[in-house]
């Protein structure tokens, strides 16, 4: 139970803390507006010399820059409400086939005597024809105590080891079909679009582990497995905390990266009234400039003259910060970028706001407070019955239903 008056006490102890940290906020906003306008009127070939001299630049914009002298895009589409979105949405996906997967996990090491987990992978293709059915499924895997605890490289928390499990299992689903779509331009078909509900641009501390290298390893075929296909992959952030433009900007301004003392993210920068102004993304639909992505310990993922993955922020919801959208690099240089966030925006529309299909399989790997007792019953039965020397706690069993 929360106390209502120890909350109200609490908050007036911390409000010097929440005032410094809105003047701070407001102080850095300012300063990000201006040399965002600064940079859209910077030559654009001394631009990129220019950052490509810098040890973080974070990121470099691609030369739409140039052609567009404006770092952000609006949206041409105008609609009086939502019926006709909808309309402009169901077009531009007819006959299109999107994906996305998703997966859920269960770690029961306080729950049973020996730990025990699962994976679930949910995932969904729909082709938006009326001549092909869409396809929703899961499948569902069991990690065993020997899994969890035997033939380690390197020492690991089993749950760690059920979360490496889940997200190999989602990487693998996108792959599939990246590989199945393949010959989409071949047969005449509509440019298909896979979701990834992650970053594709994972960052680790350095030096990093084995169990992190295989993280990055994996996102990185991922990567290369869409540039070899021709099937467009889009890494989607609802809410991201990266600071790759701050860092574009700082390196821009000439001014010293302190992430310690950063108060803000690109999202905020992009979304905030600064001076009663609108914000930088004012309306739905609009979007950034593509940029290659330079961020400082992602060396893998770029080389001294390319980037193997770009990104774009996108508006699409009307009062919340815009989602990110790391895009490999092969898109925007085979002038598949525009087609390719139309069909981000459409899924949208019709997902009220997030893309329907990320939603939906979601939806279908969802594993819930109830399914986790029906899953510890069915251990406890199937340990019963072959006279293992395993249990389930009652305790917590009892916590959870009371909860």
């Amino acid at each position: 139970m929360l106390y209502r008056e120890l909350l109200t006490s609490e908050l007036h102890n911390q409000r010097e803390d929440f005032r410094r940290y809105a003047f701070e906020q407001s102080t850095d906003l300012e300063f990000y507006a201006d040399a965002l306008s600064k940079l859209e009127r910077e030559n654009f070939p001394a631009l990129v010399e220019r950052l490509f001299e810098k040890e973080n630049a974070g990121a470099i914009p691609a030369d739409e820059l140039e052609l567009r002298r404006s770092f952000t895009f609006s949206f041409s589409e105008k609609w009086a409400n939502h019926e006709q979105a909808r309309k402009w949405a169901n077009e531009i996906l007819r006959n299109r086939t999107t994906f996305a997967a998703d997966g859920s996990q269960i770690y029961a090491e306080k729950d049973t005597s020996l730990p025990v987990g699962a994976i679930q992978i949910g995932w969904f293709e729909n082709p938006h024809s009326v001549e092909k059915s869409y396809e929703k499924n899961v499948t569902f895997r069991i990690l065993s105590p020997k899994e969890l605890l035997e033939n380690q490289e390197e020492p690991m928390n089993p749950e760690t080891r059920v979360g490496e499990e889940r997200f190999y299992g989602e990487v693998n689903k996108v792959k599939d079909f990246l590989i199945k779509h393949r010959d989409w331009q071949k047969n005449g078909e509509r440019m298909p679009l896979a979701f990834f509900d992650n970053t594709l641009l994972v960052s680790f501390s350095l030096p990093q582990t084995k169990l992190q290298e295989g993280f990055l390893t994996a996102v990185l075929n991922l990567i290369n497995l869409s540039k070899e296909t021709k099937v467009p992959l889009v890494g989607y952030v609802d809410r991201s905390f990266s600071r790759d433009l701050i860092h574009l900007l700082d390196a821009f301004s000439d001014r010293q990266n302190d992430d310690d003392k950063k108060t803000l993210y690109d999202a905020t920068v992009l979304h905030a009234e600064i001076k009663d102004d609108a914000p930088i993304l004012k309306n739905w639909g609009d979007r950034t400039c593509f940029c290659f992505s330079r961020r400082k310990g992602l060396n893998m993922f770029y080389t001294a003259t390319e980037s193997l993955v770009g990104f774009v922020y996108l508006q699409t919801t009307a009062d919340s910060t815009p989602a990110r959208l790391d895009i490999p690099a092969w898109i925007y240089e085979e002038n598949l970028l525009n087609e390719v966030l139309d069909t981000v925006r459409a899924e949208c529309v019709i997902g009220l706001g997030y893309p329907y299909a990320l939603e939906t399989a979601d939806q279908t790997a969802v594993i819930t407070m109830r399914d986790r007792e029906i899953f510890l019953g069915a251990l406890q039965e199937f340990a019963s019955r072959e006279k293992l020397n395993f249990n389930v706690s009652r305790k917590n069993a009892s916590k959870g239903r009371r909860r």
